[in-house]
């Protein structure tokens, strides 16, 4: 990951740590240390040309809190760019509203993410 993000990226992602909105606080709280489930999560981590809100890297899974300016028309269409580009390159994103993570429901939604594909043809 580090070898090819420009350093301008890593800086961009400490101020991005230091300036978390109040849905990123009360999610890390909930993820940090292996909290959840004994997983590793990464926060405002720098993956290929973009920062990732929190990144599970041993699931190669990011979850992306989306607030008010996620509801425009070009950020959504930003939004999609940027999710092809992590799903073309081996990871998957899950969307949260900033009201699910406030809301207390997150942890159920990455939680049912975080279980491996069932093989059941139902």
């Amino acid at each position: 990951m580090r070898d090819d993000t420009p350093k301008a990226r890593f800086t961009q992602a400490r101020s991005l740590r230091r300036n978390m909105t109040v849905a990123e606080d009360m999610l890390w709280r909930c993820l940090r240390g292996r909290a959840f489930e004994g997983l590793k999560f990464r926060r405002q981590v720098p993956i290929g040309p973009y920062i990732a809100d929190f990144a599970c890297l041993e699931r190669r899974l990011i979850v992306e809190l989306d607030g008010r300016p996620h509801e425009k028309p070009e950020q959504k269409a930003h939004d999609r760019r940027r999710d092809a580009w992590f799903f073309a390159n081996g990871w998957r994103v899950l969307r949260l509203d900033n009201e699910r993570v406030i809301g207390g429901a997150a942890l159920n939604d990455i939680a049912l993410w975080m279980r491996p594909p069932s093989s059941d043809p139902r």
